[in-house]
């Protein structure tokens, strides 16, 4: 215990602890080791809390790479007990939510860097294909994100009648497409384009526009609209 104190923000120099420096000069005048050091408080013996969010930014890839990074990941991690890792996946889920909020307060396609990034906290961690859709109303607003089918995604494993009686519930007027590629390939393959004709076709005959098609791994998300293959 004595170790974990000492190793904690308390043994900073007043004016180096994380905390009061962002009281006194905002967030912004943080690093994102002192930001995580915030939420994770104490180190490990030997191990400064500082050190240890550094080496936890280091390992994941920075602060995307963090979010991005599953519960399961976090426990392979010595120093991240269920308090520490319960309190970073919640950051990440106040993350999701706060871009979910974003995109059903306005148009989907205001705000594309949005989109982005809550397809990939949403899909770039997983380590199998996951095949989501994004429901929206007459005006390109988000009504849900579902994730419908999960495993080696191809034309026949993703049943566009599913898709279409997902689409009916929300009363969809348009949606977006998207599933995440494990490898980290961001480009879409050829059987992804087949498979965004086969749900266009299926999805024009009950009048539901099929907006884009994503392409997400860990580091960005491709769009086939801006392809030209939507």
């Amino acid at each position: 215990m004595d170790g974990l104190v000492t190793n904690g923000l308390k043994s900073l120099p007043q004016d180096a602890r994380p905390r009061e420096k962002l009281l006194a000069r905002g967030p912004s005048a943080l690093s994102d080791a002192e930001l995580l050091a915030l939420l994770l408080r104490t180190g490990l013996p030997g191990k400064h809390v500082i050190q240890l969010a550094q080496e936890l930014l280091d390992r994941f890839g920075g602060v995307a790479g963090l979010l991005h990074t599953g519960i399961e990941a976090l426990k392979a991690i010595k120093g991240l007990g269920p308090a520490k890792r319960a309190e970073v996946v919640a950051v990440l889920e106040l993350a999701r939510r706060a871009l979910a909020q974003e995109l059903r307060q306005q148009p989907l396609f205001d705000s594309p860097r949005a989109v982005r990034e809550y397809l990939q906290l949403q899909l770039g961690a997983r380590q199998h294909e996951v095949f989501a859709v994004m429901f929206l109303d007459s005006q390109n607003r988000l009504l849900a994100l579902e994730e419908l089918f999960r495993g080696t995604l191809t034309q026949t494993s993703v049943y566009p009648r599913e898709v279409v009686l997902r689409a009916l519930h929300h009363h969809a007027a348009a949606l977006v497409l998207a599933h995440n590629h494990p490898s980290g390939t961001a480009q879409p393959s050829r059987a992804d384009e087949a498979l965004t004709q086969s749900l266009k076709a299926a999805l024009a005959l009950v009048d539901v526009r099929v907006l884009d098609h994503f392409i997400v791994t860990r580091d960005q998300a491709t769009s086939m609209a801006e392809l030209g293959m939507v």
